[in-house]
């Protein structure tokens, strides 16, 4: 069956028609219009930005053996999450020297439209490991991990304050009386994704308020 397009539709609604049609073309024109609507091409998600990792480290108070399973983890969430964020721009080719170049820089991030470049410092500010026994379960315990970060973000050039986001996240996985390997890693990596994925919700809120006029 040929579709009419929107307009045609409209003029026969609108136009002098026996009583019975109106009805389907009325009906015709809703549906034309929903197509349109869906058709149209989705608003991008906001102002882009890059970020450069410049650390991921444990504050003293996090035991070693536990910053010992924290701290790569959640270098490797943060490391996925700059490459693959919707509003980050992973690298930046061709971009003069921040650090000698500090104008032409700025004049390239204005021209590939992004609205700042960061240096970010991740420090994971609590972190845990706890096994938990069940009263009705005898042959299994649960492992809950926590982990805890804070996300500093420092204008580039300059390093001057730009942003400062934190996360956090608990996870609680059922295991056996004997912990494998795996199990242990999944939990740990669980718990940094969603730690990693917090702070980034806070960063990006922070980012979206308008800047005060000095």
């Amino acid at each position: 069956m040929t579709r009419l397009p929107k307009r045609h539709l409209t003029q026969l609604v609108n136009a002098p028609q026996p009583a019975a049609w109106r009805p389907w073309l009325a009906l015709a024109l809703v549906m034309a219009t929903s197509a349109a609507a869906h058709a149209a091409p989705k608003k991008p998600d906001g102002k882009k930005y890059h970020f450069e990792l410049s650390a991921v480290t444990a504050k003293a108070e996090v035991k070693a053996d536990v910053a010992k399973s924290a701290t790569p983890r959640v270098e490797a969430q943060v490391k996925k999450a700059f490459m693959t964020h919707p509003q980050l721009v992973a690298t930046l080719d061709g971009a003069p020297d921040p650090r000698t170049s500090a104008e032409a820089y700025r004049k390239y991030l204005a021209k590939k439209a992004i609205a700042g470049a960061y240096l970010v410092t991740v420090e994971i500010t609590d972190a845990s490991e706890e096994l938990v026994p069940f009263e009705d379960k005898p042959n299994a315990q649960r492992l809950v991990i926590h982990i805890g970060i804070h996300m500093l973000g420092e204008n580039i050039p300059g390093r001057t304050m730009g942003f400062t986001g934190d996360g956090k996240a608990t996870i609680k996985q059922e295991v056996g009386l004997k912990i494998r390997d795996t199990d242990r890693q999944h939990t740990w990596d669980d718990a940094a994704e969603l730690a990693v994925d917090d702070a980034m919700k806070t960063v990006f809120k922070q980012l979206a308020v308008p800047a005060k006029k000095q």
